[in-house]
């Protein structure tokens, strides 16, 4: 089953506006006014953290939690650092050479199309849903997200890094600045929904900036060094 969607253009008030053709996801032919983000109603009226953690991590860079030339921007769209550094300093005043290194490198990483971002926020919905303990999709937005993605599979989300299962009720143990469920990419540089998943806060810290593939191999190594020790 797949879904035609509308893809009437939308308008956004972001200051980076220009840099995208917002469009409406709703199924082609649909009633009532364009949105941009419609499978996220429920969860809005049911759990408004999870919606906004879902277009937050879908669409915004991280950052840190202060401003200054060498910190780097705090959440900033993450189609804004496609553009090369002239651009983003002449444009918007970002100064892509005054930040330290790292932070050049991490918001370079989490660069992704306007189009790649809502895919992966619909893919996330979808994750949130099938996690254990969630709260159950009303039916028509559970067939638009079927149809966008694969058929409902309940309780089947799980850590993207130790593949345990997710419990939805861990959302609700989320303190300031401290979730229990991150957003997690299989490779750190890609921001697409084939790569992008949930895991435990501990597990995305543990991969670091490290693709599952060299974070196993990694852990690997570690258990045969000290199985070859204990020996």
């Amino acid at each position: 089953m797949t879904i035609e969607l509308c893809y009437k253009p939308i308008a956004g008030r972001s200051r980076y506006e220009d840099l995208i053709k917002r469009r409406c996801y709703k199924p082609a032919g649909h009633t009532g006014k364009c949105e941009e983000f419609p499978y996220l109603a429920h969860l809005k009226q049911v759990a408004p953290r999870v919606e906004a953690k879902i277009k937050r991590d879908a669409t915004k860079t991280t950052g840190a939690a202060w401003k200054s030339d060498d910190a780097g921007p705090n959440r900033i769209d993450r189609w804004v650092m496609l553009l090369p550094d002239d651009e983003l300093h002449s444009r918007f005043g970002i100064n892509i050479a005054a930040m330290k290194p790292q932070v050049q490198a991490k918001l370079r990483e989490k660069a992704a199309t306007y189009e790649d971002c809502m895919e992966v926020a619909a893919k996330l919905a979808l994750n949130v849903y099938q996690m254990r303990n969630a709260p159950p999709a009303p039916p028509e937005i559970l067939q638009y997200l079927e149809a966008r993605f694969d058929a409902f599979r309940p309780n089947s989300t799980r850590c993207i890094v130790c593949r345990d299962h997710l419990d939805f009720k861990l959302f609700e143990n989320a303190q300031r600045g401290r979730a229990h469920i991150e957003t997690a990419h299989a490779n750190p540089r890609m921001h697409n929904p084939d790569n992008v998943g949930f895991a435990h806060r501990e597990c995305n810290i543990a991969q670091g900036s490290l693709s599952l593939q060299d974070f196993y191999d990694w852990i690997r190594s570690i258990v045969a060094r000290v199985d070859a020790h204990l020996s």
